[in-house]
């Protein structure tokens, strides 16, 4: 049944561990970005100050992202991730016990958030490199499936309104002890992964070929330096055209969607549909919804044979109703849009994660994922800072028009190049069972 599928991961003990620790820290993260923004607030900071504290952490998570990756392939990813969860502890704890001794200034609140981004730069290369080792590789699409469903529920919608609750009723400092409390509780859990976990058997990532099951090939004797590895990664994915023409494609859509979404729908809703903040967070809460039910549709049904096809149609096909966005008048319609955008992106999404697990190298997989990261985190500032300047020579409607316009064309020229459609048939990841008659004559020989 579908609904199974999408369960079939949790009959695995070191995956339930691990999912729970996940949950509970993400849930601690969307706390956070609340809790930080009243206790700056509460310390006399303003837009200035806000914007460099939060800045810090998308420092520190693009700075050592890579670097991430690559720990990720050195570093038993099992240590790595209690390691990077007992810092985050450390790092709240720390800011929760200066505020509530009234000893907390601004640059604490930098400095934390600084090593948070770093954390998360280490933390989620480690997570992607360690599920094909404690997961068969038949589960892994419901794996990612189901961390994206959790995402936007807990890190968008619940943490925040909890934070809010806490800030509301008690205080900043409070809703930071908050924050503190799930990082304990996720470290706590975190310890309770088995070691063995990470002798569990190759899922079957590929190069060329998959891997027997406990078989290690790829595990090198020697250490390598960092520039070595970094060079290997990137060596790799220039050479493998599903991955390179992906990636480019992501890097190229993030530059001319992030900004449009993040920078002018604001004025979208006061202009068009006369709207408010209200209206705008809910227009972003109806995308996160739509991204959880991809995600979890996703979980629930088999890896599709056209995997590469479904992945680049969902992404390019998904971005054509941000085009109208810009003339419509109609919250609803705006919303539907929206709502499309978040699942299909989140179907793409949840595939392309399985796809690095599955046809990645072990061995290469954290370096592969952190370059992934780092290409989708890369520009997001620059489209940002570059959607309000263009605001100023171009209408908003012709902004929105081409960024849902160049993406599905780029889609179509990335499977093109890189012939995904004969790849994807040229590498099956889960090949059809045999005909029933065939396999009667079978046993019959």
């Amino acid at each position: 049944m579908p609904t199974l599928q999408a369960l079939r991961p949790f009959a695995h003990r070191e995956y339930r561990v691990l999912i729970a620790a996940l949950a509970i820290s993400i849930f601690g993260s969307g706390m956070w970005a609340v809790a930080m923004v009243y206790q700056v607030i509460h310390l006399g900071g303003g837009p200035l100050e806000l914007s460099l504290v939060a800045a810090a952490g998308s420092v520190g998570l693009v700075a050592f992202v890579l670097a991430g990756g690559i720990a990720a392939d050195r570093v038993p990813q099992r240590l790595l991730i209690i390691a990077v969860e007992g810092a985050n502890l450390a790092v709240i704890a720390g800011i929760s016990g200066l505020a509530m001794a009234g000893w907390l200034q601004l640059w604490h609140l930098a400095l934390g958030s600084f090593v948070l981004g770093v954390g998360a730069a280490f933390f989620f290369p480690a997570y992607s490199a360690i599920l094909p080792r404690i997961l068969p590789a038949q589960d892994l699409l419901a794996a990612n499936g189901m961390e994206g469903t959790m995402r936007p529920i807990l890190q968008q919608a619940a943490g925040p309104a909890v934070a809010g609750i806490l800030v509301a009723a008690l205080s900043p400092s409070h809703a930071v002890t908050g924050v503190a409390g799930c990082h304990l509780l996720a470290f706590i859990i975190l310890n309770f992964l088995g070691r063995h976990a990470l002798a569990a058997p190759s899922s079957g990532a590929e190069d060329g070929g998959s891997h027997p099951a406990g078989a290690d090939t790829h595990e090198r004797p020697a250490r390598t330096s960092f520039f070595h590895d970094l060079r290997e990664g990137v060596s790799y994915t220039i050479r493998t055209p599903w991955l390179l023409w992906t990636l480019l494609w992501a890097c190229v859509s993030v530059l001319f969607l992030i900004g449009p979404i993040e920078v002018l729908m604001p004025f979208v809703v006061r202009d068009q549909l006369g709207g408010d903040s209200r209206m705008f967070g809910f227009l972003l809460a109806v995308m996160g919804v739509g991204g959880a039910i991809g995600s979890l549709v996703t979980a629930s049904l088999k890896l599709p044979r056209r995997y590469l096809t479904v992945m680049m149609v969902c992404w390019g096909a998904g971005s054509l109703p941000l085009a109208a966005v810009g003339i419509l008048d109609s919250f609803w319609t705006v919303a539907a849009a929206m709502f499309i955008f978040g699942a299909t992106g989140s179907v793409g999404m949840v595939i392309w994660g399985t796809l690095l697990q599955r046809r990645v190298p072990r061995h290469l997989l954290g370096r592969v994922s952190s370059l992934d990261f780092f290409v989708s985190l890369a520009l997001m500032p620059v489209s940002m800072a570059l959607a309000g300047p263009a605001a100023e020579v171009f209408p908003i409607w012709a902004i929105f028009l081409v960024a849902g316009g160049v993406c599905p064309v780029l889609a179509v020229i990335a499977m093109i190049a890189a012939r995904m459609p004969r790849d994807e048939l040229a590498h099956p990841l889960d090949p059809a069972p045999a005909p029933a008659v065939e396999r009667t004559t079978a046993a019959g020989d």
